[in-house]
C-alpha cells in the first residue's frame, strides 16, 4: 500500500509538538508558547491518536479483503506486540538509567514514584499498563484499541459501521459521567504501592477511545471504498468547512482567556468539568472535530476552490505537513514517540543537575531536541542515504535448468 505522505507529514508535525510540550524546564520556557494548543483545545496527542486509528483502519482493512479476516486479525496482533514490546523497552532503559545516573531516582521521581526493580507489584502494574510513568501512556493505550480492532474492522467492512460508531459514543459518554471508576477504584486499591500510588494513567480509556475508533471506521471505509470523499469533502459543499469554523472561532476566545488565567472566578467550575482533558470531554471532543473537519477540507477541498485566499490558506497547511523532516518522522512515528520519551526524560534530568538555565540556552535545547528526534528514522533509512555497503552478489547460473517449469520452486516471504 502506497504511503500517504500528508499524513505522515501530520504525525510527524504531533511529533515535534509533543517533544516540545514535554520538554519541562525549571521556570518553563517560551517556546513552548508557539503552539496551537494556545488557540484551541486541540493537542498533539489527540491527533496522534486518531491518524494512529485511521491508518490501522486503512491498512488492515484492505489486508483483511484481501487474504481474509484471520489474517488480519493477525497481523493486527502482531503489530500490537511489537508495541508492547517497546513500551516495556522504554521503561526498562530509563529504570536503568535511573540506577546509574547519579541523583536521578530524585529528579524522576515525580514522574516514576518508587519504580524499581525490587517492587514485583509496581513491576506487574507496570506490565500490564495499570501504571504509566509520565509521557509514557499513549502507546499502552494505543496497544488496548488494538485488540478490538480486528473485531470493529470487521464489523466496518459488514457494512455494521454505525454500531461501532453508536457503541464508542456511549463509552464516551460513561467515561464522562465516570462510571469507569467503577473498574479503576478496586485497580488502584490492588496496586498501591509504598508511595502511596495505585492506578496511574493519564488517559481515561472510555473517553479517548472515541479518537483512536472515530480514525478506524472511517479508515475502513476508507479502503472499502464505502464512502465517496469527493462528494462530501468538495469545494462546492461548504457547509462542512462553515459549521466547522463556527466552531473554531466560538472556542478560540475561550482557549485564549483560559491559558492565560483570566477566565472569571464563577465561571471557572463550570466550564472545567466539561473540560476535563483526561476524559476528553465535551469541549476538546467538539474542537478536536471541528478543528479536523476544517484542515481536512481545506487539505482535499481548498485547493480546487474559487477563492483566491482559501486557496492560498490550503496550499499553506499542504506546505506544512509536506515537509521532508516531517515526512521522515512520520514514516517511523512508533521508533520517533519512543526516541522522544528518552530525550524527554534526558533533558529533565540535565535541567534538574544545573543551575536555572537562561531562556536562549531552553530555545536552543528545545531546537536541538526536535532535530534528534530524526535520528532513529535516518538510522531505520540509512540505505537510502548511505547506500549498501557491498552490493549484492550475482546468482550463479544452473548449469542444468528445471526440465519444466511445474518443478521450478519459489520462497515467498
Amino acid at each position: 500500500m502506497k504511503r500517504f505522505e500528508i499524513i505522515d507529514g501530520m504525525r510527524g508535525y504531533f511529533l515535534v509538538f509533543m517533544v516540545l510540550n514535554h520538554l519541562i524546564f525549571a521556570g518553563g520556557y517560551l517556546l513552548v508558547k508557539i503552539n496551537h494548543n494556545q488557540l484551541a483545545f486541540v493537542e498533539d496527542a489527540q491527533g496522534f491518536v486518531f491518524l494512529s486509528g485511521l491508518m490501522i483502519g486503512m491498512v488492515y482493512a484492505r489486508k483483511m479483503m484481501k487474504a481474509g479476516y484471520a489474517a488480519g486479525r493477525s497481523a493486527i496482533y502482531s503489530r500490537a506486540f511489537e508495541l508492547y514490546r517497546y513500551a516495556m523497552g522504554i521503561v526498562i532503559a530509563v529504570m536503568v538509567a535511573q540506577m546509574v545516573l547519579p541523583g536521578a531516582y530524585s529528579i524522576w521521581f515525580n514522574w516514576l514514584g518508587y519504580t524499581t526493580f525490587d517492587d514485583p507489584l509496581r513491576l506487574a502494574a507496570i506490565a500490564t499498563f495499570l501504571y504509566q510513568p509520565t509521557f509514557m501512556d499513549i502507546l499502552p493505550q494505543y496497544i488496548i484499541y488494538m485488540l478490538f480492532a480486528p473485531m470493529l474492522i470487521k464489523l466496518v467492512l459488514d457494512d455494521k459501521w454505525h454500531y461501532v460508531v453508536a457503541a464508542s459514543i456511549m463509552l464516551w459518554m460513561a467515561g464522562q459521567l465516570g462510571l469507569h471508576q467503577l473498574l479503576t477504584i478496586p485497580l488502584n486499591e490492588l496496586v498501591m504501592g509504598a508511595d502511596d500510588q495505585g492506578l496511574r494513567v493519564s488517559f481515561n480509556l472510555f473517553g479517548w477511545q472515541i479518537v483512536f475508533f472515530s480514525g478506524l471506521v472511517l479508515g475502513a471505509l476508507t479502503s472499502s471504498g464505502k464512502i465517496n470523499w469527493g462528494n462530501v469533502l468538495s469545494p462546492d459543499n461548504t457547509f462542512i468547512p462553515k459549521v466547522a469554523l463556527v466552531l473554531v472561532l466560538f472556542f478560540l476566545p475561550l482557549r485564549l482567556i483560559t491559558a492565560n488565567e483570566l477566565m472569571p472566578p464563577h465561571m471557572i467550575g463550570k466550564f472545567a468539568s466539561m473540560e476535563i482533558r483526561a476524559d476528553f470531554g465535551p469541549v476538546y471532543l467538539l474542537n478536536f472535530a471541528a478543528m479536523g473537519l476544517l484542515v481536512t477540507w481545506l487539505l482535499v477541498a481548498g485547493p480546487k476552490h474559487k477563492a483566491a485566499w482559501v486557496r492560498n490558506v490550503a496550499a499553506a497547511l499542504t506546505w506544512v505537513f509536506t515537509l521532508r523532516f516531517l515526512r521522515l518522522l512520520g514514516r517511523h512515528s512508533l521508533y520517533v514517540y519512543v526516541w522522544h520519551v528518552a530525550i524527554v526524560y534526558f533533558v529533565y534530568y540535565f535541567d534538574g543537575r544545573s543551575p536555572e538555565l537562561d531562556e536562549l540556552t531552553k530555545t536552543a535545547i528545545a531546537v536541538v531536541a526536535v532535530g534528534l528526534l530524526a535520528i532513529p528514522a535516518v538510522w531505520r533509512e540509512r540505505e537510502k542515504y548511505l547506500g549498501n555497503a557491498e552490493p549484492a552478489p550475482a546468482k550463479a547460473r544452473d548449469p542444468k535448468p528445471a526440465a519444466s517449469t511445474g518443478q521450478q520452486q519459489m520462497v515467498v516471504r
